[in-house]
């Protein structure tokens, strides 16, 4: 099975301990979402986990971890942007997270961290020439150290809609789309393959295929052999990721940026996080006496076939 640590929230920088944890003891506890009574068991064992994919927009503090990864498969989706303190209101400045991007790099290989540049929004503070600018400048620094660069961008959620107004931001238009494809496409060069995340547009004519992020052909590269996989039918109709098991919870990313889904306000979080224990088997929660706690059903992906790779 393939666990993906988390679309809910940046487990990486802000939890790194309790994935730590969490693989030493081998299993982590989810909480559903959509019926929070309904708790299960999740093996991480190496032998039916198949990859584990970070998502992160600062991962530095998972750096001294590491080495206590190396049983399993795993990549990172590391998200570097180029907005300031008024989008992302609480990660460390581009520069020292460019370097962390680097370092991760290096310890990990290219093919392991997959550069996000992701929401892109457009505002008075960020028109369209401020992200030909900045992701020229960060593609320029990133060379070498990532084969692919996945863009989107900007869902306007429910949830996001206030702090987006107080932003002034908006969703690309089509044409406005295009006209950033055109350009992120002629910065990335030969150096980075670029690839949208969840998008219905078709920016194939610029060279930019649509991408996935629990990515199939990855893991299977990674694992040394083919994987029975299945498409996510919990994300949206463009999705091409791989079925998962998210092990994170939502209102507990400490990142603050404006335009996230996962944390339905400040008070929510300040609530939610307050509850973090890195002994707790799910993520800042703690199970009740009273609850019942099921075995997820798990069975690695792996189809072994020789001579295959």
């Amino acid at each position: 099975m393939i666990i993906s640590a988390s679309r809910r929230t940046d487990i990486p920088a802000c939890y790194p301990d309790w994935m730590a944890r969490r693989v030493s003891e081998g299993f982590a506890c989810v909480r559903n979402p959509m019926n929070p009574r309904q708790v299960s068991r999740v093996s991480l064992s190496p032998a039916v986990v198949d990859c584990i994919v970070f998502w992160s927009k600062n991962p530095a503090p998972m750096l001294e971890y590491l080495d206590l990864f190396r049983p399993w498969h795993f990549y990172f989706q590391y998200t570097l942007n180029a907005y300031g303190a008024d989008v992302e209101r609480r990660l460390p400045p581009l520069e020292r997270r460019a370097e962390t991007f680097l370092r991760l790099s290096d310890a990990l290989g290219p093919e392991r961290v997959v550069w996000r540049y992701d929401p892109i929004l457009l505002s008075g503070d960020y028109p369209l020439e401020f992200h030909l600018e900045q992701f020229s400048r960060l593609a320029d620094r990133l060379r070498g150290a990532a084969e692919r660069c996945s863009i989107s961008f900007l869902d306007e959620y429910a949830a996001i809609r206030t702090g987006l107004r107080q932003l002034g931001a908006r969703t690309p238009g089509d044409r406005e789309k295009r006209s950033l494809a055109e350009g992120l496409a002629a910065a990335a060069g030969e150096d980075f393959r670029l690839v949208t995340c969840a998008e219905e547009i078709e920016l194939s004519q610029f060279g930019i295929g649509r991408g996935s992020c629990i990515d199939a052909q990855l893991i299977e590269r990674l694992a040394g052999c083919p994987l029975r996989t299945e498409p996510d039918k919990g994300q949206r109709s463009a999705c091409g990721c791989a079925a998962s098991i998210d092990i994170g919870a939502y209102d507990t990313c400490l990142n603050g940026c404006r335009y996230c889904y996962a944390n339905r306000s400040d008070k929510a979080l300040a609530r939610r996080s307050g509850q973090y224990s890195p002994a707790s088997p799910v993520l800042c929660d703690a199970i009740r006496a009273d609850e019942t706690v099921s075995e997820r059903r798990m069975r690695s992906l792996q189809v072994r076939q020789l001579g295959w790779f």
